[in-house]
Parts: structure tokens; C-alpha cells; sequence
């Protein structure tokens, strides 16, 4: 017993010595967690995702939530860094861009390629960024005059606006527009995805019920119809008027890469006309157009461009204008194909590597109405060897190329003599289901001119930075049209015109819309960037 009796007094001394070790560490805990600048944070582990951060707007009268990205390293460094704002979409809030947006993961992704930067992700429920008519709920007043001093304060930022950037989606892309186009004191790059607002046409023509919940509440008119709803305040809001109100120096400081995918049930539509105002009015700006709808898996998909875009902005690098060439591959030569001349005009038929493999066998055809401008020999043949390389490697089925080079006019009766002339001498699959129609520049307005001509030859139509801005082509219904432009091509309005038809009638296409000028090489590069789609209509 007396030796139970020691035990118990020592283990009693001990477990006492352990709770004092306890209470000082707790202690020492609560003095490191004071000199942390993390809000929140009574942890010695650095936690680079803040989530459920808060603080009072007084302009609003109420707590604003956000959370906050910081960059590896931030923790054992003493560098500030540069800011991007990620706003998301109605009827989201900032838990979006973590949860299913994963920026933490995709920007570890990237973070070779792109400067470091804090990430921070504000609530903004319904509101679109913007200031209420009425003065009821001033968001944009709240997020610029104490939002971005709020997080400069507590965070090690470059708190000016050449390193401030806004990056949203949908509801978010609007006001990853408007952000940097209205306070440009503020932010100076805007990397807006699938812009969530309407032209005039689709404004007037928004139900009413829509447009009582979601419009009138923040820019007024409720219970407006038509042109009624193009209140002075709208117009002070709408991209459509005030990119176009104020001089287009006010801009000239911009940065702005505006994406949006061609399956959005109305926004491709939004997106595409803003581009247009934009060319039209000569202010600087990046366009993309991929397959896609409106979610993040399209958005993420954004984010490698998005990210280097905006951190080139932040480093004061000029953004590349043009992309990546094509791979080609192994160069034909001249003597590869067999050149004809039919009803005076030269073809150039260059048949794959199976035609001689056996005598049964029949191909599908791929007509190119090819403008190759002054491009020397090796040039002109580049589009040639990319689909014959193609072929080889089964990126597209084994075809036979019909290569139309436009050195003179060519007339619809002429195209269809040669159509007739390719079925009558070679192994093909005489139905338009498997004859495909490619153009570019000069070629593709002709392609597209045929075919509005007589559509019972070809199936599917590929057009490249077609010459359709001046001259009215009409989509055929039953036809399939791949519509592929350079942002900075001059062909963008009619562009936007064909598209919008399309559009309108239903009709099957897919829309692209790529980094670069109006060149040869831009051609090469949608031509392979096509492959995929050409595939699946031969």
C-alpha cells in the first residue's frame, strides 16, 4: 500500500508537470497566432485556403464573406504579391470558386508557367457586381472603396491597379468586365468567362417574370417592357453603351480576354456581339470561342490561358498575338498528287496511302477551295501534307483530297464539274453525306457561296477566316457548318452575322474563334485544330 500510495503522488506530480507543458504551449500558440496575417488562423500549420472570412461593409450595413487563396510560399516569405478578384455566378456564392471551380489544384497546376498571386473570392449574391438604381445595395461601391483596401490591409499585396486583376464567370463574368472597365483606378485586367448579360434584342425579349427577378431589381424599370427597359441607369451598366459612350482611350490601359463556349443557349450570342462592338470601336481586347457550354468544365478549361493572360498583365509582358504553329508534319512533294485540269480550271488529287492497297475499296472526299495568296511552293503545300499526315496516323479516315487552288474565279458550274469528273475517275463515295467543303480567305466565301447556290453536293462545310464581312451568304438548313476565325481577322462581322443565323435556324455547326491575325498560318492552325470534328463528319 505505501508503495501504491508513492505511485500515485509521483504519477500525480507528473500528469500536473504535463498540464503546466500544455498551458504553455497554448500560450506560446496564442502569441505566434497574433503575429499571423491570416484572419481567422489560431493555428501554428500554415493554411493557404481561408474559407468563412467575414468583415463589416458599412456601405452595405451588413458582413461581406469571402475566402481567400494565398500562393505557396507565402507563409516563409516577405514579398507582396499581386491580386486577381474571382466573382461568381448568380445564385453562387465565393465557395464555388473552390469547390467545384478547384482553383487551389489547377493554379498548383499551372504555377510554373505563372506568377504567384493571392486569389480572393467575395460573395456577391444576385447582386452583378453592380450598384442598385435605387442606392439600396451598392456592391461595386462596397468591393472597391473598402473590399480591396480591406484585403491590401491584411494581406502583403501590390496594392495598385496594374497588379489588381477580376476573373469571373457567367454573373462573375460580367462583373470580371465591368470591375476593370468602370474603375479602372482599380483593377486593370479583366478575364471575363461566359458573360451572363443580354443585347438590346434579347433585353426587350426577356419574359417578364424573368426580368422583374433578375434585370429591373438592379438597373430599374420593373414591370417595363421593350424599349422601355433601356433605362438611363442600364445604359450607364450595359457594355453596349458605355464601351461606345466614352472614348476609346479611357480603355487603351485595359486587358481583357473575353471566352465563351458555342453551345450557350443565349450567351455565345451576348459574347460574339461584344466582340463585334469591341473591333468596331478599335479597343484592344482577346476573344475565344471553343466547344462548350455554360459550366466549369468549360471554365477550367480556361484557366491555363486565363491565368498566363493575367499574370502576363501583372508582369508587364505584352500578350503574344499569335499562337503556337500548327505541327505539320512530314512535307509532301509536288509530285504526290495528280494534277488535272477540268472545264479549264487546275485540280490537284492527291489520294492516300491505301488507295493502291486494293481495287474495291471506295473513299469519302475532301474538296479544299484552297486560297493561298502569295505563300511560296513549300507553303502550298502545307495544308495538303497536314491532312495527308492526318490520314496516316488515322486522326482522319483515309479520304481522297481534291485541292481547287483559286487562281482564277471559279463558278458553281465549273465546281460541280469537277465533283463529277472526281466520282467518275476515282474510288469514291458518291453521296454528300461523304463529301466535305473547305475553304479559306477567298476559298471559304466561295465554299460557302456554292453551297447557298446547290446544297445537294456537300454535307458539311469548313470555313476559315472566310471573306463573309461584305458579302451576305445564307446558311442552308441540313447543312453542317464549322465556322473557324482568328479574333484579330477582319471577316469578324460577317462572322457574327453567319453565326447568329445559324443560330437562329437551327441549323448544325460548331463556332471557334482563335488567338491570332488573319494569316496563312492562322489557316494551318484551324485546319488541324479541326481534325477532331472533320473526323466525324467523314
Amino acid at each position: 500500500m505505501p508503495t501504491k500510495n508513492l505511485e500515485y503522488q509521483l504519477n500525480k506530480i507528473f500528469y500536473f508537470f504535463i498540464f503546466c507543458l500544455v498551458i504553455f504551449s497554448c500560450s506560446s500558440k496564442d502569441n505566434v497566432s497574433e503575429q499571423n496575417p491570416f484572419p481567422g488562423e489560431r493555428e501554428l500549420s500554415f493554411k493557404r485556403l481561408l474559407t468563412n472570412q467575414t468583415f463589416y461593409s458599412s456601405i452595405l450595413g451588413e458582413n461581406v464573406d469571402y475566402a481567400v487563396l494565398l500562393p505557396d510560399g507565402y507563409d516563409t516569405s516577405t514579398e507582396d504579391y499581386p491580386v486577381t478578384y474571382l466573382f461568381h455566378g448568380f445564385g453562387d456564392n465565393e465557395k464555388a470558386w473552390y469547390t467545384h471551380g478547384m482553383i487551389q489544384y489547377y493554379s498548383d497546376q499551372y504555377k510554373g508557367e505563372i506568377t504567384s498571386m493571392i486569389f480572393v473570392m467575395p460573395s456577391a449574391h444576385n447582386t452583378y457586381y453592380a450598384n442598385r438604381y435605387n442606392g439600396m445595395y451598392p456592391y461595386m461601391n462596397m468591393l472597391t472603396i473598402e473590399m480591396v483596401p480591406e484585403i491590401d490591409q491584411l494581406f502583403r499585396t501590390k496594392n495598385d491597379k496594374n497588379h489588381r486583376a477580376a476573373m469571373g464567370y457567367s454573373m462573375g463574368g460580367y462583373g470580371a468586365l465591368i470591375l476593370p472597365a468602370l474603375n479602372p483606378d482599380v483593377f486593370s485586367v479583366g478575364v471575363p468567362l461566359s458573360i451572363s448579360f443580354r443585347t438590346d434584342d434579347q433585353y426587350m425579349a426577356e419574359p417578364q417574370s424573368v426580368y422583374d427577378y433578375q434585370w429591373s431589381p438592379i438597373f430599374g424599370g420593373i414591370g417595363a417592357t421593350g424599349q422601355s427597359r433601356f433605362t438611363d441607369y442600364f445604359k450607364q451598366y450595359s457594355p453596349f453603351y458605355f464601351f461606345e459612350n466614352q472614348n476609346a482611350v479611357n480603355f487603351s490601359n485595359l486587358k481583357l480576354l473575353i471566352d465563351c463556349g458555342d453551345d450557350e443557349e443565349s450567351l455565345s450570342i451576348t459574347n460574339d456581339k461584344l466582340h463585334t462592338v469591341l473591333r468596331d470601336l478599335n479597343i484592344s481586347h482577346e476573344y475565344r470561342v471553343r466547344s462548350g457550354g455554360h459550366s466549369f468544365d468549360y471554365w477550367k478549361a480556361s484557366y491555363p490561358e486565363a491565368l498566363k493572360f493575367i499574370s502576363d498583365a501583372f508582369q508587364g509582358i505584352g500578350y503574344s498575338a499569335e499562337p503556337t504553329p500548327a505541327i505539320i508534319g512530314e512535307s509532301i512533294s509536288n509530285t504526290a498528287y495528280e494534277t488535272k485540269t477540268v472545264s479549264g480550271q487546275s485540280v490537284n488529287i492527291l489520294k492516300n496511302s491505301n488507295y493502291g492497297v486494293s481495287d474495291i475499296s471506295r473513299f469519302p472526299v475532301l474538296y479544299l477551295a484552297h486560297d493561298t495568296g502569295n505563300q511560296p511552293t513549300e507553303s502550298k503545300l502545307a495544308a495538303l501534307s497536314l491532312l495527308y499526315n492526318a490520314m496516316s496516323n488515322q486522326s482522319i479516315p483515309y479520304s481522297i483530297i481534291v485541292e481547287i487552288p483559286l487562281t482564277n474565279d471559279l463558278s458553281f458550274a465549273t465546281m460541280e464539274q469537277i465533283i463529277s469528273y472526281t466520282d467518275s475517275n476515282y474510288r469514291t463515295l458518291a453521296q454528300k453525306e461523304k463529301r466535305v467543303l473547305i475553304g479559306n480567305s477567298k476559298g471559304g466565301l466561295k465554299a460557302a457561296q456554292f453551297i447557298n447556290n446547290e446544297s445537294s453536293f456537300f454535307k458539311s462545310c469548313f470555313l476559315f477566316n472566310a471573306n463573309l464581312t461584305d458579302n451576305t451568304v445564307a446558311p442552308v438548313a441540313g447543312t453542317f457548318y464549322y465556322l473557324d476565325i482568328t479574333d484579330d481577322s477582319a471577316e469578324y462581322k460577317g462572322y457574327n452575322t453567319m453565326y447568329k443565323s445559324i443560330r437562329e435556324q437551327n441549323i448544325g455547326y460548331e463556332y471557334r474563334v482563335r488567338q491570332g491575325n488573319d494569316t496563312y498560318q492562322s489557316f494551318l492552325n484551324g485546319l488541324s485544330n479541326s481534325l477532331s470534328i472533320l473526323k466525324e463528319k467523314i
